[in-house]
C-alpha cells in the first residue's frame, strides 16, 4: 500500500509547493519567512527524490508552518516513524484543522495502529466535507471490508469510481492541448491514461475513443 501512495505522492510534491505557500500566505495574517520558505523547497525536492531522512533532517525545527509540518509527516510515515508522523500531523492539523492531507494521513497511520475506530471517525468527518475524495473513499473501502461490512465497502468503492470519471476528463482536456500544440505521441498516452480511468462505458469513453482515431489518422 505504502508504494502507492509513494508514487502518488512524488508527482504532485513538486507542483504542490507554489500552491501551498500561496495558500497559506493567503490565509494568515503573518507570511512564513524567507528561511522557512527555503528549506520547504528544498525539503520538496528531497521528498520527490525519496529521500525521506532528508526531509525529516531539513523540517525537524518547523512546528508553525502547515505545509512544512505535512510533508514532514508524510517522509516520516514513509520512513517507519509513525508515532513522530502522528505527532506531526496533530500538530498540523492544529494549526489548520481543515487540512484535508493531514487528517487523511492521521487516518492512515490510525488504522495501521489498530484504532480503527478512530480512523473511521476521522474518514467519516473528511467524507462530510470531502465527499469527492478518491483517497479517503478508498481507505473507507479497506476499513469497511477489515470489519466484514462488504456491502458498505462497495458502496464506497462505486462512489470512487464513478468521480474517477473527474480525473479521465482532466486528461481528455490536457490531451486536446497537447494535440493542438502538437504534440501527438503526448496527447495520446493522456487518452490512454484517460480510457483506463472510466470505470464503465460512458458517452465519455466515446469522446476519447473519437479524439484518440482522429490524432492516428493525422499521424
Amino acid at each position: 500500500m505504502k508504494n502507492t501512495l509513494q508514487k502518488n505522492s512524488f508527482l504532485c510534491a513538486i507542483l504542490c509547493v507554489v500552491f501551498c505557500l500561496a495558500f497559506f500566505a493567503a490565509s494568515c495574517a503573518k507570511s512564513p519567512d524567507k528561511e522557512t520558505i527555503r528549506l520547504y523547497v528544498r525539503a520538496s525536492d528531497a521528498y520527490a527524490q525519496k529521500h525521506f531522512a532528508e526531509v525529516i533532517d531539513l523540517l525537524h525545527k518547523q512546528n508553525n508552518f502547515p505545509p512544512a509540518l505535512i510533508l514532514r509527516a508524510k517522509a516520516e510515515y514513509f520512513f517507519d516513524k509513525t508515532d513522530k508522523a502522528e505527532k506531526s500531523c496533530r500538530r498540523a492539523i492544529k494549526l489548520r484543522p481543515s487540512s484535508l492531507e493531514a487528517n487523511l494521513y492521521l487516518a492512515r497511520i490510525l488504522r495501521e495502529k489498530g484504532d480503527l475506530k478512530g480512523a473511521e471517525t476521522l474518514l467519516e468527518s473528511l467524507l462530510a466535507d470531502n465527499p469527492q475524495d478518491i483517497r479517503a473513499l478508498r481507505l473507507s473501502a479497506e476499513l469497511a471490508s477489515e470489519k466484514g461490512k462488504y456491502d458498505e465497502a462497495a458502496i464506497f468503492l462505486d462512489r470512487a469510481a464513478e468521480f474517477s470519471a473527474e480525473s479521465a476528463m482532466v486528461l481528455l482536456d490536457r490531451a486536446r492541448l497537447r494535440w493542438t500544440a502538437g504534440k501527438s505521441e503526448e496527447a495520446l498516452e493522456d487518452l490512454s491514461r484517460a480510457k483506463a480511468m472510466l470505470p464503465w462505458d460512458t458517452p465519455l469513453l466515446r469522446s476519447i475513443s473519437n479524439l484518440e482515431k482522429t490524432i492516428k489518422g493525422v499521424m
